[in-house]
Order: structure tokens, then C-alpha cells, then sequence
């Protein structure tokens, strides 16, 4: 399970990951966030409440895989670069 930090998603993004993170956070589907502030438009806050959580809200840092990225389709016959055989 993940961390309980507010933080822009990484993954769950359509413009800055804002919406995405907040949802995480509460718990909820972003697509619920995103319709909230779809509707706060109309307020005319939601935009400069939206690009102030941009600016404010770390990004989410992603874990890299610690194990070399594999030839899944078996292709990877020869090195791109000196040209050899590939064990």
C-alpha cells in the first residue's frame, strides 16, 4: 500500500496529475475529482485553484525495476552498438 502523502500522480494523469493525486489521497476515483472541478469552473476558481496545486503538489516518484529490463520476445539476438552476438 501506498504512501498517505498529497502528491500529483504519476500515472493517473490527464493534464498534471493534480486530480489523480487527490483522488489517491482520499481514497476515491479520480474520475469523481475530475468532474468536481470540471463543475467549479463554472465558479471560475477551479482553474487558478487547479494550477496552484500544480505548482505547489510534488510529483509522485516512481520506483524504477531493479532487475535489467528483459527481451521478452526473444528478438534481442545482437548488440546495438558493437554488433555481437547476444548471450
Amino acid at each position: 500500500m501506498g504512501t498517505n502523502r498529497l502528491t500529483r500522480s504519476a500515472t493517473d494523469s490527464m493534464l498534471g496529475g493534480v486530480c489523480g493525486g487527490i483522488a489517491r489521497y482520499f481514497g476515491i476515483d479520480s474520475t469523481i475529482v475530475r468532474l468536481v472541478f470540471v463543475l467549479a469552473v463554472l465558479s471560475g476558481l477551479s482553474p487558478l485553484i487547479y494550477v496552484i496545486l500544480w505548482i505547489v503538489m510534488p510529483k509522485e516518484e516512481l520506483a524504477l525495476p531493479s532487475t535489467p529490463a528483459q527481451d521478452p520476445t526473444g528478438e534481442w539476438k545482437y548488440d546495438p552498438y558493437t554488433g555481437q552476438k547476444l548471450n
